[in-house]
C-alpha cells in the first residue's frame, strides 16, 4: 500500500489552531507537521496574496500527498520540505527565511500512518514492525528490538510508555529473541506483551503503552520536539504565534513547560529593586476539543492545543540538547 490517498485523516482542532496561529495574513507561516494538510489548507484560505506557507514533514507519503495527485496543494504561496521539524531553522535559512509570523506543530502519528498496516504503528492490523515516520532512514522498531539490551528496552518502554510492566515485557522480548524468534511484526509484539502484562485498564489493549513507547523512541519524538520548540522561538517575529497540538502527557508536558519557562518574568537577584525582565513568550491559552468533535472523531479526545505569542523581549540563552546520532 503506497497510495497516500487510500487512508483518510480528520484534522484535530482545525479552526482553533489556524485561528490561534494567524495574526498577519500577509506573513510567512510554518506548518511543521503537514500530514495530510488539513491545517495548511485552511491557513492558505485565510492568507492574503502576499502570504506564504512553508510546510515540513519527514514522512515520504505526506510529501507525496502535498505534491502529487488529487491531494496536491496547488498554490504558489505554498512549499513543502522533506525534513524533520527540528531542522526548520536551518531549512528555512536555505530558503532565505529568517523570521516567520507563526509556527504550527500537530504532534504524534497521523491517521493514515496508523491505518496503514505496512507502517507498523498499530496493533489493530498485522504488519511489519516498522514505526518509522521517515521510512527512508533510521532504525525500525523491529531492528531496535533485535539488537537492544534488556535494560535499554525496559527504559524505553517505562519512560516513553509509562508502562509499569516494562521490565517483564523487555524480559519476554529478549527471551523470544534468544530463542531464535525475534519479534518482527505487530501481531508478534502484541502477543508477547499480552502474555507479559497481567492487568490492564478497562478498554485498553495491553500493548497500547508499548507501541507508543517504541514509536516515540524510534522517531526520537521528544528530542525532536524540544529542538523544534527552541527553533520556533528563534524564528518567530514579535507578535508571531506558536500553536502546538499534543496527544499524550509526555508531549504536552514539554510544550507546557517550554511556554511557561519562556513566559515568566525573571528577577535579577543582584538588583532586587530593578524591574523584572520579561521573557520571550506570552501564553495565550490551552484548548481541548469540544464534545461534538470528540464524538465525530474519537482520536481527538486526548488532544490539547497550546498557543503562545512572541513578545518584544530578547531571547533567553539557548541551551539545546543534542539529538541522538549527532
Amino acid at each position: 500500500m503506497d497510495s497516500s490517498a487510500d487512508f483518510s485523516h480528520t484534522t484535530v482542532l482545525l479552526h482553533e489552531t489556524v485561528d490561534g496561529v494567524l495574526n498577519d495574513p500577509s506573513g510567512i507561516y510554518v506548518d511543521g507537521t503537514f500530514g495530510r494538510g488539513g491545517h495548511s489548507r485552511l491557513l492558505l484560505e485565510k492568507l492574503s496574496p502576499q502570504g506564504r506557507l512553508i510546510a515540513f514533514d519527514r514522512d515520504p507519503e505526506a510529501i507525496a500527498a502535498a505534491t502529487s495527485g488529487s491531494t496536491r496543494v496547488d498554490d504558489p504561496r505554498f512549499s513543502i520540505v522533506h525534513s524533520a521539524f527540528a531542522d526548520m531553522r536551518a531549512q528555512l535559512a536555505t530558503l532565505g527565511v529568517g523570521q516567520v509570523q507563526g509556527v504550527m506543530l500537530d504532534l504524534g502519528v497521523s491517521s493514515p500512518q496508523i491505518d496503514n498496516p505496512e507502517r507498523g504503528f498499530s496493533f489493530r492490523f498485522n504488519g511489519p514492525l516498522d514505526m518509522r515516520m521517515d521510512t527512508t532512514r533510521g532504525e525500525s522498531a523491529a531492528d531496535f528490538l533485535a539488537r537492544a539490551e534488556e535494560r535499554e528496552i525496559t527504559e524505553v518502554i517505562r519512560n516513553y510508555g509509562e508502562e509499569r510492566f516494562a521490565a517483564q515485557i523487555a524480559k519476554a522480548l529478549v527471551a523470544r529473541r534468544e530463542s531464535g524468534q525475534p519479534v518482527r511484526s505487530t501481531d508478534e509484539l502484541s502477543e508477547v506483551v499480552a502474555r507479559a502484562v497481567k492487568t490492564r485498564e478497562a478498554g485498553q489493549n495491553p500493548a497500547t503503552r508499548t507501541f507508543q513507547a517504541l514509536r516515540i523512541h524510534v522517531n526520537a519524538e521528544l528530542e525532536e520536539l524540544e529542538q523544534a520548540l527552541a527553533a520556533a522561538l528563534t524564528l518567530l517575529a514579535p507578535g508571531g504565534r506558536l500553536a502546538v497540538i499534543s496527544f499524550h502527557s509526555l508531549e504536552d508536558r514539554i510544550a507546557k513547560n517550554f511556554i511557561a519557562d519562556n513566559s515568566r518574568e525573571v528577577v535579577d537577584r543582584r538588583a532586587p529593586f530593578a524591574a523584572p525582565k520579561a521573557l520571550a513568550l506570552r501564553a495565550l491559552g490551552r484548548i481541548k476539543p469540544g464534545d461534538a468533535e470528540v464524538r465525530a472523531n474519537p482520536r481527538a479526545r486526548s488532544a490539547v492545543l497550546r498557543v503562545a505569542e512572541r513578545t518584544e523581549a530578547p531571547l533567553p540563552p539557548v541551551h539545546q540538547k543534542r539529538r541522538r546520532g549527532e
